[in-house]
């Protein structure tokens, strides 16, 4: 693919309902963020379009719940992509952007690298966690992978786990900016059904039904480039899409790219292990090192500094 300029609503998600139909959902596009997550690692492309469609995914129902802290997603699988994971963390304060991040671990040696993604998940489960923060019990709900993409497992999941009706509709992939290099690109549209209040009739629900389904066959209707493209808005594909169901959109939400690890964080962890246990992680240097799975990130440290023996009282 190629565009022919930066586009506007890159890196953001756009919350709308729509007022007839009784329908919730998100428009979202990842640029700069997506490509972040991405430069951190070597990833082949079948890993990278897995890990773009977990990421426009996150960044959807991230923005749907009302976190203080983080969701996450998890797709773990017996294939030889054995991991999906990555990070929602909510804005720190009114007018922050959304962070986001995530990383893949895979078989190279069965990876298929010119077969689809999905398949080579295996048997497994999709899981979402959300963690509204150290005075809270974490929540996770977990489904089995089925289907043919990850955002079906999505849905499945908030069918099963939830009782709420939801549609995705995605599209990702590597596009050129002119006079720049290719770097991916990930949109979507997610639509979600208001939960139904107690003592609705059967007329009622049938109304409900016929709404839900009016709105996925015009979703049904989107194009790729509609999503992921520079032509049109995500408020312009709303209207062209469901101007007669009376879509309202609320304020858009930045997500950029941030990792929350640290060396504080990485000391915290080892804080449960004894100083013998800390001489077997010890390097021929002398030295204590830790990567960040998400950012890279490298730290090294003196082992008489960690551990719940720790010898080192400035550490």
């Amino acid at each position: 693919m190629s565009f022919g300029g930066q586009i506007a609503w890159d890196d953001t998600v756009l919350p709308f309902q729509l007022d007839r139909s009784d329908i919730r959902g998100r428009v979202a596009r990842l640029d700069t963020a997506l490509e972040r997550v991405l430069e951190k690692h070597d990833y082949p492309p079948v890993i990278e379009a897995l890990v773009a469609e977990a990421a426009i995914l996150t960044a959807m129902i991230g923005q749907t719940i009302k976190l203080r802290w983080r969701l996450s997603l998890q797709i773990r699988g017996d294939g030889p992509a054995r991991l999906i994971a990555t990070d929602y963390y909510a804005p720190e304060e009114e007018g922050a952007p959304a962070r986001i991040r995530a990383y893949a671990s895979f078989d190279c040696d069965r990876l298929e690298l010119t077969a689809p993604g999905f398949p080579q998940i295996g048997k497994g489960y999709f899981a979402i966690l959300i963690d509204q923060g150290p005075d809270m019990t974490p929540y996770q709900g977990i489904t089995p992978i089925d289907g043919t993409s990850l955002s079906d497992c999505a849905e499945a999941y908030f069918q099963q786990s939830e009782q709420l009706p939801t549609r995705f509709s995605l599209s990702f992939g590597r596009a050129t900016l002119p006079g720049q290099v290719e770097k991916w690109r990930a949109g979507g549209v997610m639509l979600q059904h208001m939960p139904q209040a107690s003592g609705t009739t059967p007329r009622e629900r049938e109304a409900i039904a016929e709404d839900w389904n009016r709105a996925n066959l015009l979703l049904d209707t989107v194009e790729e480039l509609e999503l992921i493209g520079p032509n049109v808005q995500p408020p312009d594909l709303l209207f062209r899409l469901f101007h007669e169901e009376t879509p309202r959109v609320f304020d858009p939400q930045a997500v950029h790219f941030g990792c929350s690890c640290s060396e504080d964080k990485v000391r915290q962890s080892l804080s449960i292990y004894s100083a013998k246990d800390i001489a077997t992680m010890t390097t021929p240097e002398g030295t204590v090192t830790a990567d960040c799975q998400f950012c890279g990130a490298h730290y090294v440290m003196d082992p008489a500094s960690l551990g719940f023996e720790a010898k080192d009282d400035d550490a």
